[in-house]
């Protein structure tokens, strides 16, 4: 199944929320995203840009972004980013492919 990172940014209401009732929110999600047909594979509290940072396994692109929508639009995000994720194996056959592909940049010259 297809690696998603999802990386998310409390408003100051969502962590207003959060510090009047502390939970785990890979937990409170867990249910949500295995409804889509995902999996949680790990997720953790982040310092920076994004508060939240998660793994999952998504069944397909459109899975991945449902949860990313839901997330946003709960209204306790202020940043919801999903990014699909590629296994090295996977990133070595796009490596092959680009090579073989035959683009040429803008740069070349025709021939």
């Amino acid at each position: 199944m297809p690696l998603f990172m999802h990386q998310v940014a409390y408003s100051p209401e969502g962590w207003t929320a959060i510090l009047s009732n502390p939970q785990n929110r890979i937990e409170a999600v867990r249910s949500a995203i295995e409804k889509l047909g995902g999996k949680v594979v790990s997720g953790w509290l982040s310092f920076g840009q994004h508060d939240v940072v998660a793994i999952t396994e998504m069944p397909d692109h459109v899975s991945a972004a449902a949860i990313g929508i839901a997330f946003a639009g709960g209204g306790t995000c202020k940043n919801v980013q999903t990014t699909q994720l590629l296994t090295q194996e996977e990133g070595l056959r796009a490596m092959k492919q680009a090579a073989e592909c035959g683009y040429r940049p803008a740069t070349t010259r025709a021939a």
